[in-house]
């Protein structure tokens, strides 16, 4: 078989990981993200099990991640004073983690990182500001798709492999599947905003703090390395068949600065730092945000179509999106190199060993949410009192095991080894 040649969409963490290992395959690898240019910034994110697996087989990652992590040393739940619970930490292990991981880094931090890893590859090149128009398969079922492109800033061509990595709401997936963009997707009524405040709100701290009010909104501030304040907007609703994130998608479309005043609305009046807060956040020139929701589709390929990271398995509420990328990235370029000229068989593999790892990343701990985000001043009062005794008692790390599917040792997934070419 001739060099395959493989088209990624998106460039976060599935794309580039993707890439890095369809280069050992030696494919010649293309990747196109819609926005203009690299993004940096976003949120903390966790590597665990899988995740630790994959990074420790890209020779550099580790020691890349760990000098990028987020600084932070611990989280703890606040009441409307500022007077903590208690305080979270991390167990210390890498290969046994807590609710609180060793390898906690910024989401644009790490996407930098793959992207370093990647950028100077001769068989992978980046194309910026660019989409998929239209997927059209060719005479031969099994044979290659050609892919027409939005921006013109790539001609119309035939690729072996189309890879969807561009988020939960992939349009790119719609596209390749002839479905809705919304098809596939299962909310859980719980969006998230993030930004960065300028100055330290910590004081020098390295202890996130949590807050939360009625109604399940959940606000948390973070350390950051250059002096600014990372700060999450979690907000969750009553888990029933009324869409209540609709308004929250309505803001988005419509730009940043209705995003912000849509968040400082749902939050105002919500007590401790949280006006300050909102006040920062109409400043914040990285302000963006995401609904909270799962993707579950019944199969990860259509022909020479593929899904990979959130576009084919987004795990929601429980912490696993950034371990599933880093492993489905993986285990797909690792399947099709280990079937050689036979892409189906590659598709198959990849199938049969990623369903296992989706369903038990996607799996939601036993009131997960409604621990993170209380509705009514009784809960939040109970869980700040549980949270009190179980850190005082030391029984916190059974706790944390308990309420977090996410959180265990790292090799648990026992990811395949492969033989690249390269």
């Amino acid at each position: 078989m001739s060099q395959l040649r493989v088209l990624i969409v998106g460039a976060s963490v599935a794309g580039p990981t993707a890439a890095y290992w369809f280069a050992r395959a030696n494919a010649q690898v293309t990747i196109i993200e819609r926005f203009p240019s690299f993004r940096t910034g976003g949120q903390a994110i966790d590597i665990r099990t899988a995740g630790v697996t994959v990074m420790r087989r890209m020779p550099g990652m580790e020691a890349a991640v760990r000098a990028k992590t987020t600084t932070i040393e611990g989280l703890s739940f606040v009441d409307t004073n500022g007077q903590p619970y208690g305080v979270l930490k991390a167990t210390g292990n890498p290969d046994q983690q807590s609710l609180l991981s060793e390898f906690e880094i910024f989401r644009g931090d790490l996407a930098q990182i793959l992207y370093d890893l990647t950028k100077e590859n001769e068989r992978i090149k980046y194309v910026f500001g660019e989409q998929v128009a239209s997927i059209r398969q060719g005479k031969k079922e099994d044979g290659p798709v050609t892919v027409e492109f939005m921006n013109d800033k790539l001609p119309t061509e035939e690729y072996d492999l189309v890879v969807a990595c561009d988020g939960a709401t992939s349009r790119t997936r719609a596209i390749g599947l002839g479905c809705g963009v919304r098809d596939h997707i299962f909310p859980t009524n719980a969006w998230a905003c993030y930004g960065t405040l300028k100055g330290d709100l910590l004081e020098g701290s390295k202890i996130g703090r949590a807050y939360n009010n009625i109604g399940g909104r959940f606000l948390a501030l973070g350390p950051d390395p250059e002096g600014t304040t990372k700060v999450c907007f979690f907000d969750v609703y009553p888990r029933n068949k009324v869409d209540y994130t609709l308004p929250f998608r309505e803001a988005v479309k419509q730009g940043d600065m209705a995003l912000k005043q849509y968040v400082a609305k749902r939050f105002e009046g919500g007590g401790w730092k949280t006006s300050e807060v909102l006040k920062g956040l109409m400043n914040s020139e990285d302000c963006y945000a995401s609904e909270i929701a799962q993707v579950k589709i019944p199969t990860l390929s259509k022909g020479r179509f593929v899904l990979a990271g959130d576009a084919g398995y987004a795990p929601g509420p429980t912490g696993g999106g950034t371990t599933l990328a880093l492993a489905g990235g993986y285990v797909l370029a690792g399947e099709i190199c280990k079937h050689k000229g036979d892409l189906a068989a590659g598709l198959q593999g990849y199938e049969e060993t990623m369903r296992p790892i989706i369903a038990d990343l996607q799996k939601v701990p036993p009131g997960g949410l409604t621990i993170m985000a209380p509705q009514t001043g009784w809960g939040i009062s109970l869980r700040n009192n549980i949270f009190a005794f179980v850190t005082w008692s030391g029984v916190v790390n059974f706790a944390q095991k308990w309420f977090a599917s996410a959180f265990a040792e790292a090799d648990r997934h026992k990811l395949p080894e492969y033989e690249w070419e390269k």
